[in-house]
């Protein structure tokens, strides 16, 4: 009797749940989303500010600069209706657009950007992309609608920079940058602006009808946090999120539901191994980051983890217009890697392992765990080394201890100026320098090229920089990523052949051109 009681009330207990899921949960997600709503498969987030932190998708959202990219990359006007530089001066004036205002109705001037640029030079608030912003001298501005900004010498890429999202001075003068609270309530003056923040769950943003260019289309979008590979494509396929980036094993599955578009798009995002340069390793032998790099079987690694979609990788500036077709490209050959490290004084050991000086050639391969490809990268690449002698293994972890790590998958890469993601990567001491490179010589090419505005010197010193960096690789490059994108097909207004930058980001450029049509 008993038995049969419990087994009564568990019944009772499934029957609520199920309504509770399929009735109170149905008309919860119809609020949610509706015909005017997008619902965006997201990376999570703890702090939101272009200033600081360059990574995000929704930066493009909630933010705009005075200049913009658009569908091929090339820079047009934004906030800013027009600039000019006076090369006499090496000065840049900007010419606001009138009315413009911040999602708080407060009026967006030139001391905002003042404001924004030099919340970035300032060392305490430790921009990610300060080194974008370094060659500036002085900033002035001569009324609501004018910024002077003069250079300290020619930077090419200036006005790629300046597509970086303005902060409201009135909301964040005085504050500590870093920790201010704004970063969780952002206001800026991109197309959408913030409407609720659930913290882990979802940010959920309304469209600006105060946006420079135009009211958007679509009403709300709902940046869903589903960080988990599988969990997008579960979700996707149940119809919670509309549009979510995802990985190549699971597109076609998704694309089977006849619900989605499946837009595979170029990238200029790549993929390598960084050696952690002041490890007791590679410190002590820096040549095995080229040496090793003959281990590695590009495509073999594109087939598998890939499933096809991308491309060998061998410059960090391969996709763009300077690059060196002719450089060393470290093509897979174990057997020329064994010949180099016997070279170098490498010797295996009873175990079968190399070692030198009483060291063996021991190192781990981290990664992300919340990145897939990342993690299956690292596991083949190990794989690959220790079949060669190289006592190389994989791990995943929930972030990387740049300092403490033999070395991790990393990724760069950008589809605009050539000076972006290579300056700040691979310049000594530079703000995304992680890795501890150094190399005098790159420096000072890479110095020229920004300064450099004749464009065939220009090509040359990126074309030099590219063979000098295989003298003393920073990298073992691995590929270039293509991004999958699953869109709900009633989604229009999407630029499929806008070519990408790092972690897909670029899809929303044109955000506010969208529609959900029936």
């Amino acid at each position: 009797m008993k038995k049969k009681f419990l087994v009564s009330l568990l019944c009772i207990c499934a029957l609520v749940t199920g309504l509770l899921l399929t009735g109170c949960g149905s008309s919860e997600d119809g609020e949610s989303k509706g015909g005017d709503t997008l619902v965006y498969g997201s990376q999570d987030y703890t702090a939101i500010n272009p200033a600081l932190y360059e990574h995000g998708e929704i930066n493009a959202l909630l933010f705009a600069g005075l200049t913009a990219h658009d569908e091929d990359n090339k820079v047009v006007p934004a906030l800013a209706e027009s600039w000019k530089f006076d090369e006499e001066s090496l000065t840049y004036t900007f010419q606001l657009r009138e009315g413009l205002t911040f999602h708080d109705g407060e009026a967006l001037t030139s001391a905002d950007v003042k404001f924004t640029l030099e919340a970035i030079l300032d060392e305490d608030n430790q921009s990610e992309i300060i080194s974008n912003y370094t060659d500036i001298d002085k900033i002035t501005c001569p009324d609501d609608l004018t910024v002077k900004i003069k250079l300290k010498q020619v930077n090419v890429a200036f006005p790629d920079y300046m597509s970086i999202g303005i902060l409201p001075k009135h909301l964040l003068e005085g504050e500590d940058l870093a920790t201010c609270d704004f970063n969780q309530n952002p206001v800026g003056a991109g197309p959408y602006k913030m409407k609720e923040w659930d913290t882990a769950q979802s940010i959920t943003m309304e469209k600006f009808d105060g946006y420079y260019n135009g009211e958007p289309n679509i009403g709300t979008v709902v940046f869903k946090i589903v960080p988990d590979t599988d969990a997008k494509a579960m979700q996707l396929k149940s119809g919670d999120i509309d549009m979510a980036q995802i990985t190549a094993k699971t597109a076609k599955d998704i694309e089977e539901t006849g619900d989605y578009n499946i837009f595979r798009m170029d990238t200029a995002d790549y993929r390598a191994i960084a050696y952690n340069f002041g490890s007791a390793l590679f410190k002590k032998y820096p040549e095995l980051a080229n040496i090793l790099s003959y281990a590695i079987d590009r495509e073999t690694i594109i087939k598998s983890v890939l499933l096809g979609e991308g491309q060998a990788a061998y410059s960090p500036i391969q996709k763009g217009e300077y690059n060196n077709e002719k450089i060393e490209k470290f093509s897979y050959d174990p057997e020329e890697c064994q010949r180099l490290l016997e070279e170098d004084g490498w010797k295996k050991n009873s175990d079968g392992f190399y070692e030198k000086d009483g060291t063996e050639l021991k190192f781990v391969i981290s990664a992300m765990s919340d990145d897939q490809v990342r993690v299956d990268m690292a596991k083949l690449c190990a794989n690959q080394l220790q079949k060669i002698g190289v006592n190389a293994s994989a791990e995943s972890k929930p972030s990387l201890d740049w300092a403490g790590q033999d070395c991790c998958i990393i990724g760069w890469g950008s589809p605009f100026d050539a000076d972006d993601h290579t300056y700040k990567v691979f310049s000594t001491d530079a703000g995304d320098n992680y890795t501890g490179y150094s190399n005098q010589k790159i420096d000072q090419l890479l110095k020229d090229a920004r300064h450099t505005e004749n464009q065939e010197k220009r090509k040359a010193l990126y074309q030099e920089f590219q063979e000098e960096m295989t003298k003393a690789m920073p990298y073992t490059f691995i590929a270039y990523v293509d991004a999958d994108y699953a869109i709900k097909k009633n989604i229009t207004g999407i630029t499929e052949k806008t070519v990408l930058g790092h972690h897909g980001v670029g899809v929303f450029w044109n955000i506010a051109d969208w529609k959900i049509e029936g």
